[in-house]
């Protein structure tokens, strides 16, 4: 029997095989079993390789399976390359190349890295029809995968798990969940009339969007406090703000614009925090030191934030800005009590300031008792505020 549903002879049959390797999805396991490898430091190229190679069979086997389900199970699919016979000989071929590789590592990088491998190709054969039904196993099933390949990738060349290579990977759960979340909601109303319970379908395209953002903030966000406590080079921060300037470009597009740009972005952000961990090129470099100011440090760091809350208010127009100021009219008489009585027993000390003081405390604290809460409500107004350019 045939492999290719059109065309016969070796050409047809190459090219069918090859039809199931879609590489959006495909380059960024591989990647990321690199970047794992990259994480161990000076790495062995032939284990980074045949790991690499083992996680190529799993997604493949992944795209086989999933092609054959949607197509010959559910009628999803309008066409698929492969008949049946040659989706099992797909399936066949790449379990056993993931075997194979497997099994050299086991026997070259020792048992931890085969135990760590292993699910990937368990998540990509029972993608369909087992987990692509549930919403928590249909979102996390990919970044999972992702996941894993960074471990593996990482325990290939040490055979020891580690705190960085373990919070890179959550950082990647996180922000692919949100990706994925997306993704999703592109096949809301076919999803729903099938009852696939993908987020989109459970929570409504509205609160999985907002759930999915938040998901890609978290992970973004979680760079930094990595950064901060050393587990990740000062410079991966960068990586974080350049995935954020394509989400911010995501934002308003549309679900099928946005899939595109977060998952380009995220082989950015994987590139970035690769330059980051493996050539550090911040090391050595301290912070900027802003105390160079003075006594006027602390008032430079309020006209910075202070223009940012100003600036965000503008936007959502004269509405949001006059909404803004009656409530930090409200609460500037409770902060002004709360934070003079906080200096007068001594709980803080403000050294970098200009010694100015009203009404008995520094003229610094009364600028951010209308600052801090002027940003908050900034960025409250600019996530569900209606700006009035948009109501024109």
């Amino acid at each position: 029997m045939a492999v290719a549903r059109h065309g016969s002879g070796p050409t047809a049959t190459v090219r069918a095989f090859a039809s199931q390797v879609h590489p959006v999805f495909m380059l960024p396991p591989v990647a990321s079993s690199l970047f794992g490898a990259a994480l161990a430091g000076g790495f062995d190229p032939v284990i980074a390789l045949v790991h690499a190679g083992a996680m190529f069979f799993a997604v493949y086997t992944a795209h086989v399976k999933d092609g054959y389900v949607d197509f010959y199970g559910r009628g999803e699919d309008d066409d698929h390359p492969m008949t049946e016979r040659g989706c099992r000989l797909g399936l066949v071929g790449a379990g056993v190349g993931f075997l194979a590789c497997l099994s050299w590592l086991f026997l070259a990088a020792g048992p931890l890295v085969a135990l760590v491998t292993l699910p990937t190709w368990f998540i990509g054969y029972f993608h369909a029809p087992q987990l692509d039904t549930n919403p928590l196993t249909t979102t996390l099933g990919y970044p999972t995968g992702i996941a894993l390949c960074i471990l593996g990738g990482y325990v290939a060349q040490t055979d020891a798990l580690a705190l960085r290579p373990l919070a890179l990977a959550g950082v990647f759960l996180l922000t692919l969940a949100g990706v994925k979340v997306i993704d999703d909601s592109q096949d809301f109303e076919y999803d729903a009339s099938i009852d696939k319970r993908t987020v989109a379908v459970v929570l409504g395209r509205s609160r999985a969007r907002t759930l999915a953002y938040a998901l890609l903030a978290a992970g973004l966000f979680a760079v930094v406090p990595l950064a901060v406590v050393g587990i990740v080079p000062p410079s991966a921060p960068a990586a974080s703000l350049v995935y954020a300037a394509v989400v911010a470009a995501a934002y308003p597009a549309d679900a099928e614009t946005a899939t595109m740009l977060l998952i380009r972005g995220a082989y950015l952000f994987l590139a970035g925090l690769l330059v980051a961990t493996f050539f550090r090129p911040l090391a050595g470099v301290g912070l900027p030191d802003i105390t160079v100011l003075g006594p006027y440090t602390y008032l430079a760091t309020e006209v910075v934030f202070g223009t940012a809350a100003l600036a965000l208010l503008a936007r959502q127009g004269r509405e949001a800005m006059w909404r803004a100021a009656r409530t930090v009219a409200v609460l500037y008489p409770i902060a002004y009590v709360w934070d003079w009585y906080t200096l007068e027993v001594g709980v803080f000390a403000i050294p970098m300031r200009t010694g100015v003081e009203l009404l008995g405390i520094p003229l610094e604290e009364h600028i951010f008792m209308v600052v801090v809460p002027a940003l908050v409500l900034g960025i409250h107004e600019t996530l569900h505020g209606t700006s009035e350019t948009s109501r024109r």
